[in-house]
């Protein structure tokens, strides 16, 4: 188990977010959060500093809550591959999905408690009586029922399903004995919160975003063109002569310098760009992003690409599909006719950096023409509201926390079905030759990501929450 070391970072920047009532609540939330915390110490415990929305969101509300005064830390816990292949299992299980097939057995038990305790044994070593333990999703909740009585702990579920099927039911069957003995149990949706737990005890919590991170800060047209050159995602402006630069969390100038990896040669810079930004995931669809764009888009709009970005796939060292993942969506892209594989891209995104990556999603996201997410199962998505933010068309499935961000033909489209392919493909096809109705889609967007979707309100919810605790 090893520390993040998060610096401080003012809140400052909401104020000309917010409106004037809502920037007040703000600073009376933070002053009662900074009075009920002072001795005390919350320490978030996941599984990985870098790669998905859970650690985006870590590093954005602990550097704020840290800038007012707050102690709150990041511990990443440690496990190995059967641990992970067995969380990644029942990750799926949580959404539906059978992953791997498997299933669950007393032997993964055995895994899944001697990881926990292993690292159980570290938290308490570094907490302190009064302290508070965040325990983020499944890989966690084994410490749960191993922290001391003198501690608090909060069990956050950043995934789940609407509606329960057997092997949702299965997988909940076996993290219910961990996770009961928590304090509070956060879920995304009230709908995730499965049976069996103490109702007074359930928070409701959303995700959020940081408009000041390198993911979402403004860029300069200029800047976007060269953030994209050097990344070599896109052709045609190799004379562009801005600074590929953008703004670190910690206020110094990061300059964008690594290159994105793809199998083929970019996309024109004038060609129509529709964008899914996913970790190499199946429940993500990747290859029905490709295929509802092949078949019912391509032949509509002929000048119109495709783009699916993950991260490089050996970097997220908690999900061991990652790179099987991909290479089924290579295989799926190189079976494609030459004539339209020329007009669909795959591209890992470079990791060295977690700043550079976000500024170069940050630059992909605002060319897009339309951004994507076709998720068959999605606990929030953090990628639409961060395209949302970016004015941004979307178009993405009615699953999860999704439905919860757009609202259908008014700040984006909603797929009724992911699966259906063929409705994926004809959103496509009227938001690529409508773009009256494309722009103010994402003009919509933006106001109700304004509204509902900053970190701001996230960190009041949190603040409320531990005043309940406490």
């Amino acid at each position: 188990m090893h520390e993040v070391e998060v610096a401080p970072r003012s809140s400052d920047g909401f104020e000309a977010l917010l409106s004037a009532q809502a920037w007040r609540e703000w600073r009376d939330t933070i002053e009662r959060g900074r009075r009920l915390l002072d001795g005390r110490t919350i320490w978030n415990v996941n599984t990985t500093a870098s790669g998905g929305g859970v650690a985006e969101m870590l590093w954005s509300l602990l550097a704020y809550a840290r800038g007012e005064g707050i102690d709150t830390r990041w511990l990443v816990m440690d496990g190995d591959e059967p641990f992970f292949r067995l969380t990644k299992r029942i990750h799926n299980m949580l959404h539906g999905a059978a992953g791997d097939g498997i299933g669950l057995g007393a032997d993964d038990h055995r895994v899944y408690e001697a990881v926990s305790r292993a690292n159980a044994e570290e938290v308490l070593a570094r907490t302190r009586p009064g302290d508070i333990i965040l325990l983020h999703d499944p890989q966690t909740a084994g410490m749960a029922p191993l922290v001391r009585a003198d501690r608090f702990t909060v069990w956050r579920s950043h995934i789940g399903v609407d509606a329960l099927n057997e092997l949702a039911r299965s997988g909940w069957a076996f993290l219910l004995p961990y996770i009961t003995p928590a304090h509070r149990y956060v879920f995304t949706r009230r709908e995730y919160a499965p049976p069996g737990l103490d109702p007074t005890r359930i928070v409701i919590i959303p995700p959020s975003i940081d408009a000041f991170s390198p993911k979402n800060q403004q860029l300069a047209p200029n800047t976007v063109r060269a953030i994209l050159t050097t990344a070599g995602l896109v052709s045609g402006w190799e004379s562009e002569t801005a600074v590929p630069g953008f703004v670190r969390t910690d206020g110094t100038i990061g300059i964008v310098i690594r290159r994105a990896a793809l199998p083929a040669p970019p996309p024109p810079a004038t060609a129509p760009l529709v964008v899914q930004v996913s970790r190499w995931d199946r429940l993500k669809d990747p290859v029905g992003v490709i295929r509802g764009f092949v078949d019912h888009t391509a032949p509509q709009v002929p000048e119109a690409h495709l783009m699916y970005a993950g991260p490089a796939a050996a970097a997220v060292a908690d999900d061991p599909e990652g790179a099987e993942t991909m290479r089924e969506t290579r295989a799926a892209w190189a079976a494609l006719p030459d004539d339209v594989r020329d007009r669909v891209h795959l591209a890992d995104l470079p990791m060295d950096d977690q700043g550079e990556n976000a500024a170069i999603v940050n630059a992909l996201q605002r060319h897009a023409t339309i951004v994507v997410q076709k998720s068959l199962a999605e606990g929030f998505g953090l990628t639409v509201a961060e395209a949302m933010w970016k004015r941004r068309p979307v178009v993405a499935s009615r699953v999860g926390g999704i439905q919860d961000q757009i609202e259908d033909g008014v700040s984006g489209v909603l797929l009724q079905d992911p699966r259906d392919d063929a409705a994926y493909g004809a959103a496509l096809t009227r938001l690529l030759t409508d773009p009256g109705l494309a722009a103010r889609l994402g003009d919509s967007a933006h106001e109700r990501v304004r509204s509902l979707f900053l970190n701001s309100r996230h960190l009041t919810q949190y603040v409320t929450l531990f005043e309940a605790l406490l």
